[in-house]
C-alpha cells in the first residue's frame, strides 16, 4: 500500500472523531464516558482510538487519543499519533487544541471561542468562523443535524451532508447488534457512523483510496 493511502486512512479516522449526552446540572457529580475503539484497516488491527468524555455543570471536556502503526511484511510502514483536547458548551465547541504526528509530519490546531466567533489557528495561519461549531463528534447525536464540521487535525471547516442510509448488524462487546447507519459526505471521503437504536456510537466505516481499502472502528 502506498504511503498516500495510509495517510488518507488515518485522516479519515480522525476527521477524528472523536464520542452522547447532555450537560449535567450544577448539582450533579461529573460523569465520565470512555469510548475505546479498535482501528482496523481492511480488517487488520492497526491500533486504538480512545475518546474520554467528562460532563459536569459547566459543559463537557473531551480527550481524543489515537495511535496507529501499519506494518507490511512485518516491517513498520507507517506510524500515526494524534491528541485532541476539546471543551464544549452545550453542543458548541468552546475551545480545542490538537497535535498530530503523521509519520514524522507534525501539525497543530487550536480553536478559541470569543463571543460568536471561533478563532482557528493552524501552524502560522489563522481564520475566524462565526456561530456554533462542532467537530466530527461522532459520540454526540447533535452531529446528525449539522451542515458543517471542524476537522480537528487540519483545522478546516467542512460543508457536510448527513443522511440515514439503512441498518447494519455488527458485533459489539461480543454480541451482534443492529445499528443504524448515518453517512457523512463532504469531507475527503464518505464516512458511515454506526449508532445503536438508543443513539450510542458503536462503530465507523469508510472506503478510502478510491474504494480499494476499508477503514473501521469497532468496539472489542
Amino acid at each position: 500500500m502506498r504511503d498516500a493511502h495510509l495517510r488518507l486512512a488515518c485522516r479519515l479516522l480522525l476527521a477524528t472523531v472523536c464520542a452522547s449526552g447532555t450537560s449535567l446540572s450544577h448539582a450533579e457529580e461529573p460523569s465520565t464516558r470512555v469510548h475505546a475503539f479498535e482501528a482496523l484497516l481492511d480488517g487488520h488491527r492497526i491500533g486504538e482510538h480512545r475518546f474520554t468524555v467528562v460532563a459536569d455543570g459547566r459543559g463537557r471536556r473531551v480527550t481524543s487519543e489515537a495511535d496507529f502503526v501499519v506494518r507490511v511484511l512485518g516491517f513498520e510502514a507507517y506510524r500515526y499519533r494524534h491528541r485532541t483536547q476539546e471543551q464544549w458548551s452545550g453542543d458548541c465547541l468552546a475551545g480545542l487544541t490538537s497535535t498530530t504526528d503523521d509519520d514524522g509530519k507534525k501539525a497543530t490546531v487550536t480553536l478559541t471561542r470569543a463571543g460568536e466567533a471561533n478563532d482557528i489557528t493552524t501552524g502560522t495561519a489563522s481564520t475566524s468562523v462565526p456561530g456554533c461549531l462542532m467537530s466530527y463528534a461522532y459520540w454526540n447525536p447533535a452531529l446528525l443535524r449539522q451542515t458543517r464540521l471542524l476537522n480537528p487535525q487540519t483545522g478546516h471547516v467542512d460543508a457536510v451532508q448527513v443522511e440515514h442510509v439503512g441498518a447494519r448488524r455488527l458485533p459489539v462487546h461480543g454480541q451482534v447488534v443492529s445499528a443504524e447507519v448515518w453517512r457523512i459526505t463532504g469531507g475527503e471521503a464518505p464516512v458511515d457512523v454506526l449508532l445503536s437504536p438508543t443513539g450510542e456510537w458503536v462503530g465507523l466505516d469508510s472506503l478510502v483510496a478510491k474504494g480499494k481499502h476499508r477503514l473501521s472502528y469497532r468496539l472489542p
